[in-house]
C-alpha cells in the first residue's frame, strides 16, 4: 500500500484566487472626525479682529469681534455694549459684518 499525502491549498491561496465582491481596490480611509476647519476660521477672525454678525436661533443678531472660543461657546466683544459669552448651540449662523454691506 502506498502512503499518499493529500495536498490542500491554504485559505490565503483560495482568497487570492476568488474575486472579492468589493474588487481589488484598497479600502478608503475613514475621514477624520474633526477637520479643524472651525478652529482655523475662529483663529483667522480673532487675529484679524474682524467685525462679525452672529445670528442666534431666536432671530437676535449680535454684532462684535470674537475674542476667544472653546468647544461649547465663543466670547464676543461689543462696542458700546456688554461683552457676551454665546453658547454655540444657540448660534444659527455667523458672517463678517462687511459682507452685509456688500450684499445690501
Amino acid at each position: 500500500m502506498v502512503n499518499r499525502k493529500l495536498i490542500r491549498p491554504t485559505l490565503a491561496e483560495i482568497r487570492d484566487q476568488v474575486p472579492s465582491k468589493y474588487g481589488t481596490a484598497p479600502r478608503k480611509k475613514v475621514p477624520p472626525e474633526q477637520t479643524n476647519a472651525e478652529n482655523y476660521y475662529y483663529l483667522k477672525q480673532m487675529s484679524a479682529k474682524t467685525p462679525m454678525v452672529i445670528k442666534l436661533t431666536d432671530g437676535e443678531e449680535i454684532h462684535g469681534v470674537i475674542e476667544w472660543y472653546d468647544k461649547h461657546c465663543i466670547k464676543v466683544n461689543r462696542d458700546n455694549a456688554a461683552n457676551l459669552l454665546v453658547l454655540k448651540h444657540n448660534i444659527k449662523y455667523m458672517y463678517k459684518e462687511n459682507e452685509e454691506k456688500e450684499q445690501g
